[in-house]
């Protein structure tokens, strides 16, 4: 029989705001966390904006000698499973430590220390280079120092899959547990790499929109004058847990994971098929996982990232596995006020799917005016709504093909 996997904490850090309720406020209510780059001069730069975290201090997380050597992508994600297992109020200790799983997801790892290390060692030689840049810029250090800071002794893994690396991390351990590798998990995604190298590639891609005099309204997923994706950064960290070691401890359910979906497009580097096809398997995958049909889901939190490709080929691909149900789902663009959070983002839309279904609201798409007549569905244009959402679907979709997307259901025994 499969064990039943729910959610029981969450924690985020984001442009919304450091912390999960501050994110969510901001999120129902439609605020944009993007602005003008701050990080680096960006005069010379064709895109001048980005979505930052803006209010994290990384003293209320860490200590000033751990965070010096810790690239901002592993602090946020620190910082978010802290916030996580307080949220679900896990202790991990002797007893249990070994089926404690840490999965993380992430698409670039430390870019920015990478950048100013081969500055360092242009400028002032190879013996300049510091012996933590190595763990600073590899990518599984979010997972590696999450299992330090807790003790988390079960499996340990981080996967690199572009902008779905957050969707495919919390359901490699959503199988973990449905296996019995492990009972629990600290699971999510992380991203911070708005750096010169960066916005200066994604921009040479043609991937950025370069409304720079507009920074709020310059993300406009599935709107006609959409024209690219804002770079973002963040975290969002979840606890899952099998269900009957949730219940053991009288822990909080947020919602139940149901089913995960997987594929590849085998098709183009960095643009998805015209028809979906690989994105709209991958829904199927999820919902025969699931053991539930299109009409069983009311919600989806779209990939939607605002560029002319994505937006219409998503949508395409919802109406080719949901069919006539398609014009039922309420679908929005939550990347619509965060920003893109490349590898972060499936953790965090994760998240934000739970408490969707927690709080029975779908948030909304912001600066959707005027519809793509290709874009044609519900995205919850600029206002939250309350509904009944029974399950949720979560997609996330990354360069090289990859596709990953989740369903989950409000909880009920």
């Amino acid at each position: 029989m499969k064990r039943r996997v729910v959610v029981t904490g969450g924690g985020l850090v984001t442009p919304l705001g450091t912390g999960l309720d501050k994110t969510w406020r901001n999120l129902i209510n439609g605020v944009s966390g993007i602005g003008p780059i701050t990080r680096f001069d960006a005069s010379a730069f064709d895109v001048r904006i980005a979505a930052e975290v803006k209010d994290f201090d990384s003293d209320a997380f860490l200590d000033k000698k751990l965070a010096r050597h810790l690239e901002l992508f592993v602090q946020y994600a620190v910082a978010a499973a802290m916030m996580a297992v307080e949220d679900a109020g896990l202790t991990i200790d002797d007893h249990n430590a070994a089926r404690v799983a840490v999965v993380t997801g992430n698409g670039i790892g430390g870019l920015p220390i990478i950048e100013k290390y081969h500055q360092v060692y242009m400028e002032r030689g190879p013996r300049r280079i510091t012996p933590f840049f190595i763990p600073m810029a590899i990518s599984n250090m979010s997972a590696g120092q999450i299992s330090i800071q807790f003790g988390a002794k079960g499996p340990n893994l981080s996967v690199t899959t572009a902008c779905a690396a957050g969707t495919h991390a919390v359901g490699e351990a959503f199988r973990m547990i449905g296996r019995g590798n492990c009972d629990a998990a600290i699971v999510g995604g992380s991203e911070s790499t708005i750096c010169p190298l960066a916005v200066g590639g994604f921009n040479a891609m043609k991937a950025l929109s370069r409304r720079n005099d507009d920074p709020q309204g310059a993300c406009r997923p599935f709107d006609r004058d959409r024209n690219g994706f804002i770079i973002a950064e963040g975290a969002g960290m979840l606890i899952i847990e099998e269900l009957e070691h949730a219940r053991g401890r009288g822990a909080d359910i947020l919602a139940e994971i149901v089913g995960y979906g997987l594929s590849g497009d085998a098709y183009h580097m960095a643009a998805p098929p015209e028809d979906g096809e690989g994105a709209a398997r991958c829904m199927a995958m999820a919902l025969d996982d699931a053991g539930m049909g299109p009409e069983d889901i009311d919600y989806i939190n779209a990939h939607g990232t605002s560029t002319p490709l994505n937006d219409v080929c998503e949508t395409r691909a919802i109406k080719t596995v949901f069919k006539e149900h398609a014009r039922k789902l309420a679908i929005s663009s939550t990347k619509s006020m965060t920003g893109h959070m490349l590898g972060g983002a499936g953790g965090i839309e994760t998240v934000f799917t739970a408490l969707s279904l927690h709080h029975q609201l779908a948030p909304p798409t912001i600066n959707l005016e005027n519809p793509d007549p290709e874009c044609d569905l519900d995205y919850v244009p600029n206002q939250a709504r309350k509904m009944e959402i029974r399950a949720a679907m979560s997609n996330s979709f990354g360069f090289g093909g990859t596709n990953a997307v989740l369903v989950l259901k409000r909880f009920t025994e």
